[in-house]
This record gives structure tokens, C-alpha cells and sequence, in this order.
């Protein structure tokens, strides 16, 4: 049995802190627009330079692609510190955004005060969002980081098309696996 009590972060069902942060496209995304337009909203905690993220970079651009015509859309952000990790600046967000062609914002999150609100530990980590601004999924995109075959449970997925059917989340929460979250010192 688990005993272990999460202290920090946004607990499921409850609502996930508003932001206004710049993305690579020279806009500022504001959380509160995004609610008004789509029914739901998967936040992912994601960065430049991590393998577990490239290996799900290709996974990510077809969810988009399956659920943007059900007003559905991914926003990525990068909460690294790129003063220790420069590969994670804004300039080189903007690059691994072109060169990898996402078809979904990609936003900086300098001060980390989005990802300690949300409580991201990891890259990549999802956080699925209601229409309401309601956390109710977060954790793993799917059960198998290293090979898109062998993937038995797309909880991504899974959980966005039970959000759009209003029907409970289930899971609503995994253990997200991947690189930790480049704290600032």
C-alpha cells in the first residue's frame, strides 16, 4: 500500500493554476483563453533535450492531429533552467519547435512557478485540463516510452476521449516516467 501523500501541485479535480507565458511563436499564451476555446487542454511538462521526450515527440503530433477537430489541443512547456542547462534556452526551444515540426504551442516556463504550481516532476508529465480549468488526468502519455508498437494503455488518449464523453477519468493519475525537471538552484 501506498502511503505516500502528495503535498505539492494541483490535486485531481481541483483547478490548475492560470499563466500567461511566452511561447515560441512571439505570443503570450494565457491559460484562461485556451479554456474558452477548447473542451479540453493536455499541458505537458516537456524540454529540448530529453530522450523520453523525443521519444514521444512523434506520439504527441498525432494526438494533436487525431483531436484538433474536437477542440482539443497539447501545449508543451519547458520549465528546464537553462542557466545550467543552456541547451534549454528560448532561442533553442524555438529550433527543437521548427526542427521538429510541433504542430502545438510551445511555451516557457523561465520563473518554474507554472511547473511547481502544477506540480511537474518530470519530462515529459501530462496534465489534462477540463473545459472548466479542472485537473483530471495527469502523469504517463502512454505505458511505453521506447517503443510506439508496443504500446498496450494510451492513457492520454484514453483519458481525453473519456473527458469529451463526460465520463470519469480513469486513471486519473500515473507515475510519470522520464528526466526530472532542471530546478533552478
Amino acid at each position: 500500500m501506498n502511503l505516500l501523500i502528495e503535498t505539492t501541485g494541483t490535486p485531481i479535480n481541483s483547478y490548475a493554476p492560470d499563466f500567461e507565458l511566452p511561447g515560441v511563436d512571439d505570443e503570450v499564451h494565457h491559460l484562461s483563453r485556451y479554456l474558452e476555446k477548447y473542451r479540453a487542454i493536455a499541458v505537458i511538462f516537456m524540454c529540448n533535450q530529453s530522450h523520453s521526450v523525443q521519444l514521444y515527440l512523434d506520439r504527441l503530433k498525432q494526438l494533436q492531429a487525431d483531436f484538433q477537430d474536437r477542440n482539443v489541443t497539447l501545449i508543451g512547456i519547458n520549465a528546464n533552467d537553462a542557466n545550467q542547462h543552456p541547451d534549454e534556452s528560448f532561442e533553442n526551444m524555438k529550433t527543437f519547435a521548427a526542427n521538429n515540426q510541433l504542430n502545438f504551442p510551445y511555451i516557457r516556463d523561465v520563473a518554474q512557478d507554472v511547473a511547481e504550481s502544477f506540480g511537474a516532476s518530470k519530462t515529459p508529465e501530462v496534465f489534462l485540463l477540463d473545459q472548466d480549468g479542472r485537473l483530471r488526468y495527469k502523469g504517463l502519455i502512454d505505458d511505453n516510452a521506447d517503443d510506439a508498437a508496443g504500446v498496450q494503455i494510451s492513457y492520454l488518449r484514453s483519458a481525453i476521449d473519456q473527458l469529451l464523453k463526460d465520463e470519469p477519468v480513469e486513471p486519473s493519475t500515473t507515475e510519470a516516467i522520464g528526466c526530472s525537471v532542471k530546478w533552478r538552484e
